[in-house]
């Protein structure tokens, strides 16, 4: 019975040690998303990496829109071609010129309680995004991944996304909550449209 017993504990240990182990990273070809294996990014959309296990890189995004994280920041460039995937945290966005893959972080309720399909059509396209009517300025922050001052609304959501609902409801707002990195937040003003501060 002893033996039984101590058996039955090994093998409940090491199911739990490889679960563990499959948890480690974030793992697997994920399913496509239909009707999005083949679109291009309507803003820009910034993360940062991390190591993973084996020595590989993993890239993190975020609708927070992690937009200056102190290391290892990246962003994809707007009108990137990308396909969408499931993914137990948000999903999955891979870059089709490169095939980077990047897992996007998703809270509907910190969307307003906007559905994943719904983001997906806010932040893609089946066509590019023509940048015909920007100013000089707003074409210059997008290109850099940057917001600079005089910039329109329409290209500081090109150059660093759409803002989180639960800090920014409203994109006819004054001032628009990003976030540097999980930490620190980071403030867009504006007046008569265009920004006057980024604080």
């Amino acid at each position: 019975m002893r033996i039984k017993m101590t058996l039955m504990a090994l093998i409940a240990i090491l199911a739990l040690f490889i679960g563990l182990l499959g948890c480690a990273g974030m793992g697997g070809d994920p399913t496509p998303y239909e009707g999005y294996t083949s679109v291009y990014l309507q803003n820009n959309i910034h993360g940062y990496t991390k190591a993973a296990r084996g020595g590989k890189t993993e890239y993190i995004a975020s609708y927070a829109n992690y937009v200056e994280p102190d290391t290892g920041h990246f962003f994809v460039p707007l009108n990137t071609p990308v396909s969408l995937g499931k993914w137990r945290g948000g999903f999955t966005l891979t870059r089709l010129d490169n095939g980077q893959r990047i897992y996007f972080e998703y809270r509907s309720g910190n969307m307003g309680g906007m559905s994943v399909e719904e983001y997906f059509n806010l932040i893609t396209s089946p066509q590019k995004v023509s940048l015909k009517g920007l100013s000089a300025t707003d074409r210059k922050g997008i290109k850099e991944g940057r917001v600079l001052s005089g910039m329109t609304k329409k290209g500081v959501r090109m150059a660093w996304g759409y803002p989180a609902r639960h800090r920014t409801p409203s994109l006819e707002d004054n001032v628009w909550t990003y976030w540097r990195n999980r930490w620190v937040m980071q403030a867009v003003t504006f007046n008569n449209g265009k920004v006057t501060q980024v604080r």
